[in-house]
């Protein structure tokens, strides 16, 4: 019996990374997932594995930043499986340049997928959570919220859904619903694959330096963060709300 049993969770930007991986993370815990991407197919992989492993999965091409059709997802997983419980605000891109070099375009990109993205699904999923009077929303921020160079746009964003995630818990936590951020690190992604290639260094010995600068010496996996994801969405951490959890491995 798994502790997410009866559950039903979407996940946005769940075709890769760390978005698949708390899919199957939730899904090995016996929540049933929707599997957001931009694009239906990219959903593919995660559903199939999931399928694979015993859960039940179902994925929906949806741009979290169209209000129609972020609406038109979740009311669709709301229509098929009766409820939702879990919400993980994942989706997102990246857009890197210095701020001179940056477009109004790469700004905007940035801010509507991650930010208004998340503002948008959240819009959209509490009016079933409040109704039900239980509901968990976790929105990913990142280290780079405390700055990073090249990233005025992803930094911004991320710093942003700080904000957001405890103003949620303010507004929703009288009615069941439990809202916090997971801030990753440095975690092995395609994402900080891209990160590598802008600046010019080998994706590998990226990983290697990184590592020598985090405590525990090794750089995160994107289990790492579906692990600390899987919690702040269970019961277990009924109390915890308006939170930020920095997983980073002890950096500053």
């Amino acid at each position: 019996m798994g502790k997410f049993d009866g559950k039903v969770a979407v996940v946005t930007g769940a075709g890769r990374g760390i978005g698949a991986a708390t899919a199957k993370r939730l899904a090995a815990d016996g929540a049933k997932v929707a599997v957001f991407d931009v694009k239906e197919e990219f959903t593919a992989a995660t559903v199939e594995a999931i399928q694979a492993a015993g859960g039940e999965a179902v994925g929906y091409g949806c741009d979290v930043s169209n209000a129609a059709a972020v609406e038109q997802a979740i009311g669709d997983v709301v229509a098929r499986f009766g409820r939702l419980d879990i919400l993980v605000n994942n989706a997102g891109v990246i857009r890197d340049n210095l701020l001179f070099k940056m477009s109004e375009d790469d700004w905007d990109t940035v801010m509507n997928v991650h930010l208004k993205g998340s503002f948008l699904c959240s819009r959209a999923a509490q009016k079933y959570m409040v109704q039900q009077r239980y509901g968990k929303i976790v929105n990913t921020s990142s280290t780079s919220a405390l700055g990073n160079r090249g990233q005025a746009n992803y930094s911004a964003a991320k710093a942003g859904l700080q904000g957001f995630t405890k103003t949620l818990a303010i507004e929703l936590g009288p009615y069941g619903v439990n809202v916090n951020a997971v801030a990753p690190g440095f975690i092995v992604t395609d994402m900080t694959k891209q990160t590598a290639e802008r600046v010019g260094v080998d994706f590998e010995e990226n990983q290697r330096r990184a590592a020598e600068r985090i405590p525990v010496r090794r750089v995160g996996q994107p289990e790492d963060i579906a692990n600390v994801v899987a919690f702040l969405v269970s019961d277990e951490a009924s109390f915890v709300s308006g939170q930020t959890l920095y997983v980073n491995g002890g950096s500053r």
